[in-house]
Order: structure tokens, then C-alpha cells, then sequence
């Protein structure tokens, strides 16, 4: 276990790519014990040849295929005529705006790469300084990681062991990421007044309804996976390549803003992140075989058993536990690594799967707007032409709504649970 974690830890801190990283240190333990090096392999295979994983790619093809639809900018107009007229109107109308595109993207890296480009530069013509203008495009992308579409809900799924439904997860993710939203819409609307931002004006009801007509045909494909999942018509994984089909129709011939060159565009961006995504879980199933070897969960267990037997302290561990390792991991390698260990913790502290995956991409979604990972506020200050440093200055109001919504999330089960409950009758 020592060659196995310490090993893990020097190749990251040397600056090897995080699925080689697991993979080196799994290898390294392997030969240690004497294994053949066969069982690399074998758990590589087995862990990625799983039939529910098919809705991976097709996710993200759908994801892709939104960046080109035209979808972005529908719904930035819709966004911008509903809550521009308030104090910071910008700002809100990026907040909604990047919660909408994350339901149909379900990725907070394209979110941020769709509505940053349209948004950022808007805020700043009009004046909104460039920090406040990234903190609230990258933080309000996040929640795409919480939205149906999103794949790495079916991700964590599978590193769960078969104990959540995906139907679940993605009904459960509903509310979380409407608390998400609201949330960041008080942070964006508390620092617009206290640095003076100017408010729109208010383009009356018929252009936001107008306006939201020319978008709900975007936003349906959320409507289109939930009711295509709950009424039986299609299960979760075939809900994903409904989604392309729906993606490919609505660029093509609603919207007709979708070329041959978008189709290979993003037939070539989702066939590349889909290897890194099954490459890392090959990967992570050789380590999590280890990991379940060596009972490093009950170790773990026990080791925060002697600090407290509390239920409230021990989510509050496990939080910052995830945080902390979100900063230097990438979103699936956290969900795939972590969840074998600690999952099994929460549980017996009365914590329930569905309930736990909240915790869990909202953590890792933290993580992607932390330094030195910050995959998010990396794009994002790349497209606001400012420095990470400059933008970290000022993070603590959208950062602190987002640990407010996790908070709450952890410790009232009926964010995550009703509309499962309810629902599907858990």
C-alpha cells in the first residue's frame, strides 16, 4: 500500500499525467507483489468494457455538437432580456445562461468555453472588470457537472459498484444544481452592488418570451432525456445517443447554423475525450482493485473513526478530504479513485449512494476552478485576458456561495433525494 500511494504521489508531484500516474504506481505495486503482469491488463479490459459506458461518448458528441448548433447564443439572448435589467444584469444573465448551457452540454469546461466567449468580452465592453466577469462565467459553468446530460454522473455510477441507478443520479442532480444557481445569482448580485454596476433595461415580456421560444428548442433535449428516462421509453445509456440525434436534427435543420466541418469538428473532439475518459478508467480499475486489496476503505474508515464518531464530522472530513485532492486531480480521476474508498464510509454513517454522487461531482466541480488543476478558471482567464493570481484575488464570495450550496447539500439528504423519492419511489 505504501509503494502504491507514495509512488502515486512522486509521479504527480514530478508532473506525469495523472492516468499514467495511477497507471505506474498500479504497475509498480503489482510487480512488487509478485503478480503477473497480465492482471494490468485484464482489469484494464473489464473495466471499460461495460455496455452503460457507451453513453459517454454519445454525451459528449451531444455536448460538442450544442457548441456549434447555434444553441449558445439563443440562449444568451434569452438570459440577458429575463435578468439583464437588474443591478449587475450582465452578470446574471451569465449565471442563467451558463446553468442553461450546462444542461445541455453537461460539460463545465465547454460550458465555459461557449459562454465565456460570448459573455466575458460583453462584460467587459460594458464595463464589468475582467475578474468579476471569469469568477462568474467559471463558477456558474460548474453546474453542468450536476445536469443530465452530464457523463460524468455515469462515471460515478459505475465507480459506485452497481449501488445507484442512473435514472437516479440524474433526478437527484436536479435541485442541487438549482441551488447551485441560486447561490451563485446572490454572489454575482452582492458583488455587482458593492462595486457599482450598472442595471439593463428591462425589454418587456414579449421579447423574453420571444426570446425564450427561440431557445427551448436547445433547451428540450434536458426535457427529452428525463421524460424519455422516467416514462421507460428509452433507458439512461440509450438517452445519450437520443441526445445526438436530437443535436444533429436541431443544428441541421431547425437552427441550420451545423456544417459538415462542425459534424467531423466535433466527431474528432469527442472521440479524443472519450480515450482520455476510458484510458483513465482502464487505468483506475487496476488501481481500485489494489485499493479494495489492501481494505484501504476500512483503513480509512477507522483512521476517521478515531477523530469522531459523528456523522456531521465525518461528511465534513470527507469534504475537505475531496476538495483537497480535487485541486490536484482531474474530475474523473477523483470520482473513480475516491469513490471506492470513501463511498462505503459515508454509508455507514448513514449517508445514502444518490446522496453521496452529489457530494461528490459538487466537490470535484470545485476542484476544476482550483489551482493547479483549474481546468475551468484556466479557460476562462484565457478568454478574459487576465492572469489566474489576479482572478484568485477575488473568488471568495462565488467560491463561498458554492461551498454554501455543498454544505447544504451534504447535510439536508432531501436536495438530493426527494425528486428520486418521489419520482421513481427509492
Amino acid at each position: 500500500m505504501i509503494i502504491l500511494c507514495v509512488s502515486f504521489l512522486i509521479l504527480l508531484l514530478i508532473g506525469v499525467p495523472v492516468a499514467f500516474a495511477i497507471g505506474l504506481s498500479a504497475v509498480a505495486t503489482i510487480f512488487y507483489e509478485g503478480l503477473p503482469l497480465a492482471v494490468v491488463f485484464q482489469r484494464m479490459s473489464s473495466g471499460m468494457n461495460i455496455f452503460s459506458f457507451l453513453a459517454i461518448p454519445f454525451f459528449i458528441f451531444a455536448g460538442e455538437l450544442m457548441l456549434y448548433s447555434g444553441v449558445a447564443e439563443r440562449i444568451v439572448t434569452f438570459a440577458r432580456n429575463l435578468v439583464g435589467h437588474i443591478r449587475g444584469g450582465l452578470g446574471m444573465s451569465n449565471v442563467v445562461a451558463c446553468t442553461l448551457f450546462g444542461g445541455v452540454s453537461g460539460s463545465p469546461v465547454a460550458d465555459v468555453s461557449a459562454m465565456g466567449s460570448v459573455m466575458i468580452p460583453m462584460m467587459k465592453r460594458e464595463g464589468y472588470d475582467a475578474d468579476y466577469a471569469v469568477n462568474v462565467t467559471t463558477h456558474a459553468s460548474l453546474v453542468g457537472a450536476l445536469m443530465p446530460t452530464s457523463h460524468n454522473m455515469i462515471i460515478y455510477a459505475l465507480a459506485a459498484g452497481g449501488k445507484v441507478s442512473i435514472a437516479a443520479l440524474i433526478l437527484a442532480g436536479l435541485v442541487p444544481a438549482l441551488l447551485l444557481t441560486v447561490c451563485m445569482l446572490v454572489a454575482a448580485y452582492l458583488v455587482a452592488i458593492k462595486r457599482g454596476y450598472p442595471a439593463g433595461i428591462f425589454p418587456g415580456w414579449f421579447p423574453v418570451l420571444q426570446s425564450f421560444a427561440a431557445a427551448m428548442p436547445g433547451l428540450f433535449v434536458i426535457v427529452i432525456i428525463i421524460v424519455g428516462i422516467l416514462s421507460g421509453a428509452f433507458t439512461a445509456t440509450e438517452s445519450a445517443a437520443v441526445a445526438v440525434i436530437y443535436s444533429i436534427l436541431l443544428g441541421l435543420f431547425l437552427y441550420r447554423s451545423l456544417k459538415v466541418e462542425h459534424l467531423l469538428k466535433a466527431a474528432a473532439k469527442a472521440v479524443k475525450t472519450t480515450g482520455i475518459v476510458l484510458l483513465l478508467i482502464g487505468i483506475s480499475n487496476t488501481f481500485g482493485y489494489l485499493i479494495s486489496l489492501y481494505g484501504v476503505a476500512q483503513l480509512t474508515a477507522d483512521a476517521l473513526s478515531q477523530i469522531s464518531t459523528s456523522p456531521w464530522v465525518i461528511f465534513l472530513l470527507v469534504n475537505i478530504i475531496l476538495f483537497v485532492l480535487g485541486t490536484f486531480l482531474d474530475m474523473a480521476a477523483t470520482i473513480l479513485i475516491c469513490t471506492p474508498i470513501f463511498l462505503p464510509i459515508c454509508m455507514q454513517f448513514g449517508m445514502g449512494p444518490v446522496q453521496f454522487g452529489m457530494l461528490m461531482l459538487i466537490n470535484c466541480a470545485l476542484g476544476l476552478n482550483t489551482p493547479p488543476v483549474g481546468t475551468t478558471q484556466f479557460v476562462g482567464c484565457a478568454i478574459g485576458g487576465v492572469s489566474v493570481a489576479h482572478v484568485m484575488r477575488t473568488i471568495l464570495p462565488f467560491y463561498g456561495a458554492l461551498v454554501a450550496a455543498l454544505f447544504l447539500v451534504t447535510y439536508v439528504p432531501s436536495f438530493s433525494l426527494a425528486l428520486p423519492n418521489f419520482l421513481l419511489g427509492n
